[in-house]
């Protein structure tokens, strides 16, 4: 058993505090917390089901259903990729402008995940659309950077470092592999259809939400 889990953009230093960022990570932290302490009426509420919003109704939780988590597990891997990869891309589009794609990027995602199944009564939650689309805009924007990535295989652990282009890349495949073996089966593949729909809004449309003096900033020094 082994994996990749990203730490951070070790070729490039930010010019300001990733505020926006940090309050997402803060704000998703808390609406988990309330979905521990209400129980499965409160995920019902506030995530966006199927069913109700291509009825037209409900279709606030388009947003409020990217900030609910289904485990522990499924919200630490969220936070722990929005760190990685957030804050350059909130640097290069300074707070307003992330905050803003990074919002529309998971509606367009969750939007994905309701119409590919719109008489469904499941509730569809997750900021796993928005990451995906803050990881669209990185690798179009910093493929070369160098990402500090925890590696583990069974007991062997070490930290190193891989080019974005890759990294991403290989995720974004993974999607696409893991999205074909269950619709051939069948069974769905709602999750990863909304990782890919996220990812392909910000590759499209990332570049416009950039500061180009931002993102001339200059990297760490070799």
């Amino acid at each position: 058993m082994g994996g990749l889990i990203p730490l951070g953009d070790a070729s490039r230093r930010p010019r300001g505090s990733a505020a926006v960022v940090l309050t997402l990570i803060l704000v998703n932290a808390w609406v988990f917390l309330q979905e521990l302490e209400n129980g499965q009426r409160f995920v019902r509420i506030w995530s966006a089901i199927p069913f109700y919003v291509t009825h037209g109704n409900r279709v606030l939780t388009l947003v409020t259903s990217m900030f609910l988590h289904a485990s522990w597990m499924h919200i630490i891997g969220n936070m722990v990729f929005l760190w990685a990869f957030g804050p350059a891309m909130e640097d290069a589009m300074g707070h307003r402008r992330f905050l803003f794609f990074y919002l529309s990027g998971g509606i367009v995602a969750m939007l994905a995940q309701v119409l590919a199944a719109p008489s469904s009564r499941i509730p569809c939650l997750g900021a796993s659309g928005a990451i995906a689309a803050v990881m669209g805009a990185f690798i179009v924007t910093y493929p070369r950077d160098r990402i500090r990535t925890l590696l583990f295989l069974l007991i062997f652990v070490r930290i190193t470092f891989i080019p974005a282009a890759l990294l991403i890349g290989f995720w974004f495949l993974t999607q696409l592999f893991d999205f074909g073996l269950v619709a051939k089966a069948n069974a769905g593949g709602v999750a990863y259809l909304v990782h890919i729909a996220g990812f392909m809004y910000g590759v499209i449309f990332g570049r416009l939400f950039m500061d180009e003096g931002r993102i001339a900033f200059r990297q760490y020094s070799e």
